[in-house]
């Protein structure tokens, strides 16, 4: 580095963040304000962003993280709207007074996309339970909460804060913070290269990881490290696979147990049955429609069976062929200011429908192999081991 930096610390929905950046701007006199932004949020800041194509999203059928990402969403712009103030409204202050300077702007964040792809890649099982659940809490508790922004962005609170996310997440915290970290490190660097003063406009939650990376360049990564896409674990997948395999084997051991006919068509239609009012009372829940709560029930029973597909997805469609969500949807998505709004929105509706259905179904395979036995009032050791038995005296007999 050899041109002078300086980073200014925010909170995005803090008023006083806003006069800090203006007041910093104005006092540094920088050549180029760099600010923790990516094209496709520059692009939303500056109105220029076309909305999303309604076909891509439910083709794509990531519904569980689309819904995820919108709640982040909301709870930040709940907390701003609180405060009076818009989330980002710092950034966008940094930007206008740039532009009223004629000075050049660069825009130094990761792609939101490869963002979020990494991070919900990156978590296991068990955390996106625990996130799921801070994320109920959180709508829930939002509206008697008071915030006091100013406190948060004070050093000894952003560590707690970021000590806390890496127990809860630490590959999550990774995928935030750390690796964004680093990039939003090499491109302050390169700008340092080619300008004599940058000013670095950062969230507080990333200076410090900033700092560290600048005051080592040679510890920052490879910018290919940062971007690459990361494949998912294929636990969706194995489970569906064991899922598979333990009911056909299931069947199969009550079939040469010799408990009779009746009891294995009771467990097969405790199959149905258990799956298919899960996923229809889920999709009520999310306040679906019948018909598509109809859809989840009748094929809930298969799509546990398949591996690649989900019951959530054919209730996603028929909820779309009925709600019939626009492209505009995702304007009044991020534009809602309560939770109930977001549910009146069909887009947001058809989302929800399609993640709570999978969900339901998902509940439904756990809660079957759970209570199959008692219900069925049979001993599971002895029903293995006497259809284990009995399985291998029938194979020995055909090949004998």
């Amino acid at each position: 580095m050899t041109g002078e930096l300086r980073i200014v610390g925010t909170a995005h929905v803090s008023a006083k963040s806003v006069e800090e950046v203006r007041a910093a701007i104005e006092e540094f006199r920088p050549d180029v304000v760099a600010v923790e932004l990516d094209p496709a949020r520059y692009a939303v800041i500056k109105k220029q962003a076309k909305d999303p194509s309604v076909k891509d999203v439910l083709e794509a059928k990531n519904f569980t993280q689309i819904l995820v990402q919108w709640i982040l969403a909301y709870l930040q712009r709940r907390i701003g709207l609180d405060l009076g103030v818009e989330p980002g409204a710092e950034m966008k202050a940094a930007i206008e007074e740039a532009e009223t300077r004629g000075l050049a702007i660069g825009l130094i964040d990761r792609d939101i996309g490869i963002t979020l792809r990494r991070f919900w890649r990156s978590l296991s099982f068990l955390e996106k339970l625990k996130m799921f659940y801070a994320l109920a809490v959180s709508v829930v508790s939002i509206d008697g909460e008071e915030i006091d922004v100013e406190e948060l962005k004070k050093q000894d609170m952003i560590t707690m804060a970021m000590e806390e996310f890496r127990n809860f997440s630490p590959n999550g915290a990774r995928a935030l913070i750390d690796e964004r970290d680093a990039y939003l490190a090499h491109n302050l660097v390169h700008l340092a290269s080619k300008h004599s003063r940058v000013l670095a406009v950062l969230g507080a939650g990333h200076v410090q990881g900033v700092q560290k990376y600048l005051d080592a360049p040679a510890t920052i990564p490879p910018v290919q490290e940062l971007t690459a896409e990361v494949k998912s674990r294929p636990w969706g997948l194995i489970f569906g696979v064991a899922v598979t395999a333990l009911f056909i084997f299931l069947l199969l051991a009550i079939a040469f147990s010799g408990v009779g006919l009746e009891v294995l068509m009771m467990a097969l239609i405790y199959w149905v049955l258990i799956h298919g009012v899960l996923t229809a009372v889920f999709t009520l829940a999310a306040r679906g429609h019948p018909l598509s709560a109809l859809t989840g029930f009748a094929v809930s029973w298969f799509t546990a069976l398949n591996p690649l597909i989900a019951a959530g997805w054919f209730s996603a469609i028929v909820e779309a062929k009925i709600r019939k969500p626009a492209p505009a949807d995702f304007r009044l998505i991020f534009e809602a200011e309560s939770l109930s709004e977001m549910m009146k929105v069909p887009l947001f509706r058809v989302v929800l429908v399609a993640a709570l259905a999978n969900l339901g179904s998902t509940l439904g395979t756990i809660l079957y192999f759970v209570f199959i036995f008692p219900v069925l009032g049979i001993d599971p050791g002895v029903l293995i081991t006497q259809g284990l038995t009995n399985m291998w005296s029938a194979i020995s007999g055909v090949f004998s």
